[in-house]
C-alpha cells in the first residue's frame, strides 16, 4: 500500500494513536459503566448529550482551536493543545 501521498510524521502517527486510544478507552468505559449512555443535559450548550456526544463535541472543537490558532498566531501548538485540553474538561464536565 502505497501511503507516500500523507505526511506520515511522528506527530501525525501520535495524534492518530491519541484519538485510538481515546475511542477505546470510550468503549471500555461504557462497558464499566454504561450509564454514561444516557443523555444528560448540559449547561454549557443546553442539550442532552451522551459521553460519546460530548466527546465529539470536543474533538470537533479542538480541530477548530487549533485552526484558528495557526490562522491567528502561527505560533507553537502546545498552548492551542492546553486550551483544547480545558475546552475538552469544560465540555465533558458541563456540556
Amino acid at each position: 500500500m502505497d501511503l507516500s501521498w500523507m505526511a506520515w510524521t511522528a506527530p501525525t502517527a501520535v495524534f492518530f494513536s491519541a484519538i485510538g486510544t481515546i475511542l477505546a478507552l470510550m468503549a471500555a468505559l461504557y462497558f464499566l459503566r454504561p450509564d454514561g449512555a444516557e443523555p444528560r443535559p448540559g449547561l454549557f450548550f443546553g442539550l442532552a448529550t451522551t459521553r460519546g456526544d460530548r466527546l465529539f463535541i470536543s474533538l470537533l472543537g479542538s480541530a477548530f482551536i487549533h485552526l484558528a490558532w495557526l490562522g491567528a498566531t502561527g505560533y507553537d501548538l502546545k498552548w492551542a493543545a492546553v486550551i483544547s485540553f480545558v475546552y475538552a474538561a469544560i465540555v465533558f464536565r458541563w456540556g
